[in-house]
């Protein structure tokens, strides 16, 4: 059966608009598609779009939603939904958001596409989120539910002179309409270096960094900065695909301010477009803080600031990443080789393809990740650091990879409940998601969600982990979490080359 998805006016309207309010509908709507998804409008909706002044436009507009499957009948708001947003709702828009939220909540479509953050908000405390999408999260839906969908053939990171990048593919529109002169400040660039990625020759991600000293000249933001060695992001975009490619850049960023010793990230940003808002969100859900304003011919621009000085917030370690602490609890956890770089793509062994593992995927390409396990050790919490070892015996066993557990997730209430909260981070396709919950029913699985923080520069085996004390002998390799003390992964962090500069403490 053809599911059913109720579009937002907001969405609507990008849609449908005579000029781009929005870059990434076009990619929404393919989507749609190629899943065969049955494109629903609301009849406040169609109501809401008719009331254009302008007799032309409505007109247009009118014929446009033919191309819409309309819903028939409006469903009776329920008692339950009505008690929890009575309080919410304060003006008319909220009430028509209400609307749109009880016909997914009285199972009448299946999910609700919005921009609208309080519709997000509402749909939280109806503990319906989970069948309603912005249109980020509704393009990872897809692509973790439909991998056969996917038709990246090339998608990883790669390193470019800006001079090697066509200046005129119409991903920099935005750039060009924003700011004054930027086809002649990108030429300047021409031998500097970018990260991108490319799909068949289509350019979908840019980002450019430039460390500065600080002596650096920031006379045109307000407040003014004060002298810090910092990394700027001068020029970053990713075009919407569903496979976190925001994420995988994010990850960059962190990299390089970590290897130049930097006190500070920062980048300035027009919030005009909802493609820069989600940017913006994206930003501060990583610790990115409001500065100030940055004035220029081009107009205001926001300045968004990340300290970058050591620390470690263990109940939100996502807002000081890649921190960790040595007071921290430190656990060895096991990964089978044939997870693991699938789920951790940056601690790729010497002996593994790279083409093998393509950044295609939600979970190869995020930050944040899901963990599995069984394990019969469950005193583990948020701000625990955990060390992956990829199983393998005496010499191929090693480990490879710091985490930081987020969150433990115990209560699960059913197969149901556990794909919807491992799906878009996990490895495993649904139908394994469901092997692994009734696998064994008096032992069910919990998840961990862990950020995927730093790759060891040396790999030391089991053999050496064995002769350096932090193991006991092969028998006692690690089969579920395994805390180690503070001694051992001190041991740990000396045998494996790591930049302590990550270490807090």
């Amino acid at each position: 059966m053809r599911m059913r998805a109720l579009l937002d006016t907001n969405i609507i309207i990008h849609r449908e608009a005579n000029r781009i309010l929005n870059r990434d509908i076009g990619i929404l709507f393919r989507w749609l598609d190629k899943g065969k998804y049955i494109k629903c409008i609301h009849p406040i909706t169609i109501e809401e779009l008719k009331k254009n002044s302008n007799k032309e436009t409505s007109e247009t507009i009118a014929i446009k939603l033919e191309s819409y499957e309309p819903l028939k009948t409006i469903a009776p708001i329920t008692e339950k939904v009505l008690s929890i947003v009575d309080k919410i709702d304060t003006t008319a828009n909220d009430r028509s958001d209400t609307i749109l939220l009880n016909e997914v909540f009285s199972e009448r479509v299946d999910l609700l596409i919005s921009e609208d953050k309080k519709i997000h908000q509402k749909a939280n405390l109806l503990k319906i989120s989970d069948k309603v999408f912005t249109i980020d999260s509704f393009l990872e839906k897809v692509v973790s539910e439909h991998p056969d969908l996917i038709n990246y053939k090339v998608l990883s990171v790669t390193k470019k002179h800006f001079g090697e990048v066509n200046l005129k593919d119409s991903f920099f529109d935005s750039f060009r309409e924003d700011y004054k002169g930027f086809e002649k400040w990108f030429s300047k660039k021409s031998d500097e270096i970018a990260y991108v990625t490319y799909n068949n020759g289509k350019l979908l991600s840019f980002l450019y960094l430039k460390v500065e000293a600080k002596d650096e000249n920031y006379s045109d933001i307000t407040p003014p900065f004060i002298p810090k060695k910092r990394l700027k992001i001068g020029t970053f975009k990713v075009i919407s695909n569903g496979v976190r490619l925001g994420e995988r850049f994010l990850k960059i960023v962190f990299d390089n301010a970590l290897k130049n010793r930097v006190d500070e990230i920062y980048v300035t940003i027009f919030d005009r477009s909802d493609e820069r808002k989600r940017l913006i969100a994206l930003l501060k859900d990583w610790g990115f803080i409001s500065h100030g304003k940055k004035v220029s011919s081009s107009g205001e621009e926001l300045v968004l600031t990340r300290s970058f000085i050591p620390a470690y917030n263990p109940r939100s370690p996502n807002l000081t990443y890649p921190f960790i602490s040595r007071k921290a609890n430190v656990l060895l956890t096991p990964i089978y080789p044939l997870y693991h770089t699938e789920l951790l793509p940056d601690s790729i062994l010497n002996n593994e393809s790279p083409a093998n593992f393509v950044e295609n995927q939600p979970h190869r390409n995020a930050i944040r990740k899901v963990y599995i396990s069984r394990s019969l050790e469950k005193n583990i919490k948020g701000g625990d650091v955990i060390i992956f070892y990829r199983t393998g015996g005496y010499y191929k066993g090693v480990i490879t990879t710091i985490g930081i557990i987020e969150e433990v997730i115990f209560n699960v209430i059913d197969d149901n409940d556990f794909i919807a909260k491992c799906r878009k981070r996990s490895v495993f396709t649904d139908d394994n998601l469901k092997k692994h919950w009734n696998y064994n029913q008096s032992l069910r699985p919990f998840i961990v969600n862990f950020l995927y923080a730093y790759s060891f520069p040396k790999r030391i085996n089991l053999k050496r982990l064995i002769e350096v004390g932090v193991i006991q002998n092969v028998e006692s390799a690690p089969r579920g979490f395994q805390r180690i003390s503070v001694e051992q992964f001190n041991t740990l962090i000396k045998e494996t080359n790591t930049d302590e500069g990550i270490i807090v403490d």
